[in-house]
């Protein structure tokens, strides 16, 4: 008689969940390579799309924001102090983006074999990250043409910085993603708040123009993180560390709400896709 396993999700989150990701690190490897010859290999496009999206908004946004607006930039010339954020934000928001679709672009694969759903995300956040990595060029010249040398705080913070963003962009992405299950018009109104989230984040403006009132732009888990790197990077003015802790605590809770939702729709994804 033939031994029938069956496979049943748990009911609660368990520290094996994690030890099951490093089981499946190969599969992980797989995924996250995947998309980058999707994205890389035998073409031009995807290489220079990384470039030149985060350039052309940073030239636009100079020009509108920068001379026509005049706004203010803590003393750093608009063109950098506009960049670092624009990076931080291109990453977050792809992020978010790519991970509230990954169930159902992934259904083919989710409905025929067991593999723990949560690499899909994490194989995303290593594929955009490297796309970071690779705008990071255009800041890099932009530094030395500008002649802004950032401390060894600011290469230290930086790793930081990217793991917060990340985490941010977990939690939201899982939480829209287990949402697109149930409801398929999710993915048609998130592009809509992504933009809108995008003018309640520092990323064209500096939260100086706030004055009193800035301390609102604490809620937004990724303000912090930009106005961190700006400080850190351009050293414009000084560091608020506390800020900076709020909103890598907010990011953090971000992704435990985020996880714990995910690992709820788990039990019912494969019945919807």
């Amino acid at each position: 008689m033939d031994k029938i396993t069956i496979i049943k999700p748990r009911t609660s989150w368990h520290w094996s969940d994690l030890s099951e990701i490093w089981q499946y690190r190969g599969l992980l490897y797989f995924l996250t390579w995947r998309d980058l010859k999707v994205r890389y290999k035998q073409t031009i496009v995807g290489v220079s799309w990384v470039l030149f999206q985060p350039f052309i908004s940073m030239v636009v946004f100079s020009v509108f924001f920068g001379n026509f607006a005049k706004m203010p930039t803590d003393g750093a010339p608009y063109p950098i102090f506009v960049f670092v954020g624009l990076i931080f934000w291109q990453f977050f928001s792809t992020c978010v983006s790519d991970i509230s679709n990954c169930l159902i672009a992934n259904q083919h694969i989710i409905t025929k074999v067991y593999f723990p759903r949560i690499l899909l995300p994490i194989s995303l956040i290593l594929t955009r990250f490297v796309d970071f990595l690779v705008a990071l060029i255009i800041l890099i010249g932009l530094m030395i043409y500008y002649g802004f040398a950032p401390g060894l705080s600011g290469w230290l913070i930086f790793p930081v910085l990217c793991l917060v963003s990340a985490m941010a962009a977990m939690g939201l992405g899982l939480f829209f993603a287990s949402l697109n299950i149930k409801y398929r018009d999710v993915r048609y109104v998130l592009p809509f708040f992504i933009q809108m989230l995008m003018f309640v984040t520092p990323v064209v403006y500096s939260s100086s123009i706030l004055g009193k009132y800035s301390w609102l732009l604490a809620i937004n888990p990724l303000a912090g993180v930009i106005k961190t790197a700006r400080s850190e990077l351009l050293q414009s003015y000084a560091t608020n560390w506390l800020q900076f802790g709020l909103s890598a605590a907010a990011c953090l809770i971000l992704l435990i709400i985020g996880w714990l939702y995910f690992r709820k729709a788990e039990r019912y994804s494969v019945d919807l896709l």
